[in-house]
Formats: structure tokens, C-alpha cells, sequence
């Protein structure tokens, strides 16, 4: 006799949430895989090894293309990249993390938002350098100077750039909290990692969030800076900040590098082991 389980598919169509889970999941690994460069990268300009530098994101872009095969790589991180942009939306639109519409809970989902948009740039630049076979290097230019002077010639411009500064530092002090309270791990499904590697991924993660965080705080710095100089020039980005760590000695920015490094593995291990809420 046929019984009731016999008739239910063992194969269930995917449903959209499959499909942005999966998009989410390529996210966290196409950030993994930029952080992961840009730290690498620091960690050879440390340590004196030939082709280290200094970088920034659009840089480390640059770096993926001239890669072997880096069309075709730089085209799956721009994939990955565009599917966290998703994400991000989803997670302002939908409260996946339950903020509410109170005005702190409003003001953490217009981060995603803003963070939305932060990636939605560096995928546009990866997919087009990619797939037109351009210079991923050719999107970066000035364009945080030009940006930053444009806000200064407003009326209480520099009101508004050193506003916009000391917000970037608190982001900065936010990952570093975040990295000490140990809340990031929420978002890892640690059960599923074998038990004697868990230790070991919670501490990368706290390193890669720590240097996150010191990294957030220096391009904040520099906004402040620009805001009571009044001088565009003065808004540097993530290369400015490794050469400003290395001002204070090799040392100093072999360890902050070394946790970018670390931040991009913890990455792959939320893309493999992530926990979504709401979809």
C-alpha cells in the first residue's frame, strides 16, 4: 500500500530565499577573497616581499585581473559582490535582524543600506573591468578626494565631512566591541564546524574584526582631518591608512594586516557555515 510519504517529492522546487541564500553565501566569499588579497598584500609590503603594496579595494581588484585566468575570476567575485549587495537590501528592507523602526533600529538598517551601496560601486567596477576587459585599477582615481571637496564647498561642508568622520570612527569603535563581546560569531553556525576548530575561527574572527576596526578609525581620522583643514586632499583611503601603520613601524602594520588576512578566512567560513536570518 502506497503510504502518504511515498507521494512527497524528494526534490522541492526552490524558492526565492533559496536562491538568496545562495547569493548571500557567494557574497561573504567574493568579500573573503578581497580582504583576503588586500591583506596579503599588506603583509608582503611589511615584511619587504616583492609585488606587497599598499592598497585599496579597487587596487586589490587589479591585482585579482592580472591574476592567471583574472577575467574570469574578477567576474565571479563581481558575481559574488553584487549578491551581497543583495543581501544587504534584503537585510534593510526586511529586518532580518529584527531592528524594528525605532530611530537606532531605522539607523542600523540604512548602514546595510549604505554598505548596499559601498559594494554596489566596487561590484559595477569588477563586473565592467571584467567583462569589457578594462582596468579594474582605471575606477580609482580621486574619486573619495573629489567627493570629499564637493561636500567641503557646501554650506557647513566641513561640519558635514568632520560629521561624516567621526560616524566612520564609530563604526571603527563598533567592530573592535564587536570583535571583544564576541557578537560577530552570532552569524556562523559554529555546530556544524568540528569542535576542535572552533576555538580557532572565533579567534580569527576576533582578529579580523579588531583590524577592521583600527583600519575603520584611521579612514575616519582622515576624514576629520579633511573637515578641519578644509583640504579634500587630506581624505585618504585604505592604502593611506596601511602607509600611515607603517609610519609607525613594520611591525605595527604586519599585525593589522595579518588580521585583514584573517577577516577574509572568516568570510569563507560564513559563506560555508553562515546563519540567514529571515529568508
Amino acid at each position: 500500500m502506497a503510504t502518504l510519504a511515498s507521494h512527497i517529492p524528494t526534490h522541492l522546487p526552490a524558492s526565492p530565499s533559496d536562491g538568496i541564500r545562495t547569493l548571500a553565501r557567494l557574497g561573504f566569499a567574493a568579500k573573503g577573497m578581497v580582504y583576503t588579497v588586500l591583506g596579503v598584500l599588506a603583509v608582503m609590503a611589511a615584511t619587504g616581499t616583492e609585488g606587497g603594496r599598499t592598497a585599496d579595494k579597487t587596487q586589490v581588484l587589479q591585482t585579482i585581473q592580472d591574476m592567471p585566468m583574472g577575467r574570469w575570476l574578477l567576474g565571479l567575485v563581481a558575481l559574488g559582490l553584487a549578491g551581497y549587495v543583495l543581501w544587504r537590501f534584503v537585510q534593510a528592507i526586511r529586518d532580518t535582524e529584527g531592528h524594528g523602526n525605532s530611530a537606532k533600529g531605522m539607523g542600523k538598517r540604512l548602514s546595510y543600506a549604505a554598505s548596499a551601496l559601498g559594494y554596489g560601486v566596487l561590484a559595477y567596477i569588477a563586473g565592467k573591468a571584467a567583462f569589457e576587459n578594462t582596468s579594474a585599477g582605471s575606477g580609482s582615481g580621486n574619486s573619495r578626494q573629489s567627493f570629499v571637496a564637493t561636500l567641503l564647498e557646501q554650506s557647513y561642508g566641513q561640519w558635514l565631512v568632520g560629521a561624516i568622520g567621526l560616524t566612520v570612527i564609530g563604526i571603527g569603535v563598533y567592530q573592535l566591541i564587536r570583535a571583544y563581546s564576541g557578537s560577530f560569531a552570532k552569524h556562523v553556525n559554529s555546530s556544524q564546524i568540528p569542535a576542535n576548530q572552533q576555538r580557532l575561527v572565533y579567534r580569527m574572527g576576533q582578529l579580523g574584526y579588531t583590524a577592521r576596526g583600527i583600519v575603520w578609525g584611521i579612514l575616519g581620522y582622515f576624514l576629520v582631518q579633511a573637515a578641519m583643514q578644509s583640504n579634500a586632499n587630506a581624505a585618504q583611503d585604505t592604502g593611506g591608512a596601511f602607509d600611515l601603520l607603517a609610519s609607525m613601524g613594520a611591525g605595527v602594520l604586519l599585525v593589522v594586516a595579518l588580521g585583514l588576512v584573517a577577516y577574509g578566512l572568516y568570510m569563507f567560513v560564513r559563506a560555508k557555515y553562515p546563519i540567514l536570518r529571515g529568508v
